[in-house]
């Protein structure tokens, strides 16, 4: 669970987000903005962490009183290229901070790092990842935790959805797009398996809540209410202008769901409050119209 290191919300001097310019860095940015917080949003022009001077780049730019956010990654990682690649980058991160200490420091890292089988998911369940990308998170994790010493929050979010999503997966990010063309959303199976979506923007009002607070921890990002994928079509279909079919296909995997137990959560902001998915999708088709 987070530990609030400042009890009542204060403003950060500056966050630096290493990743402004990707799809939750951005949001991120624009949330902080909204909360007029002074930002610093690094993109690979301005930040290439895979380049050899990347730590000394990054070192000039902190300040001791920043607080930073850490997304930038290549994801999702597909091969172990990508995994090496990965941890490269945070090692970067990693040598700039050890040099450059900082008020704090946001991790933002996936719910891939959690075992297949754990069900409902909590922030103490166990972190047995069955992919690349889960273990990649894991790994950078591991290695900001033992590095540094300063108070370090991560934040472990489930999927994530939104307008500018750049990755158009399975789910409510591909399905949106199809619908928007008129052409047909094909599920795995009958779409029969559960899942918890989140929506960019919670994702980021809680990175500002977290670096308000000066949280350090563990916290999963999840609504705590799952739907099945047929449903999120459904939802999209109903929320889409035009005629749009849904079509099931043989199923070749066996039916898994993932729960999640946002006890945590509700402790830590009892003033928050998740969009629910149909609200959140139709602000999505909104924002995409």
């Amino acid at each position: 669970m987070l530990e609030h290191l400042n009890p009542v919300r204060k403003a950060p001097s500056r966050v630096v987000i290493i990743g402004g310019g990707g799809f939750v860095g951005g949001a991120i940015g624009d949330q902080l903005a909204a909360d007029k917080v002074p930002i610093l949003a690094l993109t690979r022009k301005e930040l290439d962490l895979l380049k050899p001077a990347a730590s000394a780049t990054l070192q000039r730019l902190l300040q001791a009183h920043d607080s930073v956010v850490f997304v930038s990654a290549l994801a999702p990682t597909r091969n172990n290229a990508m995994l090496i690649d990965n941890l490269r980058m945070a090692e970067a991160v990693c040598a700039a901070l050890a040099a450059q200490p900082v008020a704090n420091l946001v991790y933002i890292s996936s719910d891939a790092v959690y075992s297949d089988d754990a069900n409902p998911v909590t922030e103490r369940s166990c972190q047995q990842p069955s992919s690349l990308h889960g273990a990649m998170h894991l790994t950078r994790e591991i290695m900001l935790r033992t590095t540094l010493k300063l108070p370090l929050a991560v934040l472990r979010p489930t999927l994530i959805y939104g307008a500018k999503d750049p990755h158009n997966g399975y789910g409510p990010n591909r399905f949106r797009r199809l619908a928007a063309k008129g052409e047909t959303i094909t599920l795995f199976g009958d779409g029969e398996e559960k899942r918890d979506h989140v929506l960019v923007d919670d994702v980021a009002a809680l990175a500002s809540a977290v670096l308000h607070h000066r949280s350090k921890g563990v916290l999963n990002i999840a609504t705590g209410r799952s739907a099945s994928f047929r449903e999120v079509a459904e939802i999209v279909v109903a929320l889409s202008p035009r005629s749009v079919e849904i079509h099931g296909t043989p199923r070749q995997n066996p039916i898994t769901h993932r729960h999640f137990d946002i006890t945590d959560c509700l402790k830590a902001f009892p003033e928050f409050h998740y969009l629910p998915l149909r609200d959140g999708l139709a602000r999505v088709a909104k924002e995409s119209a």
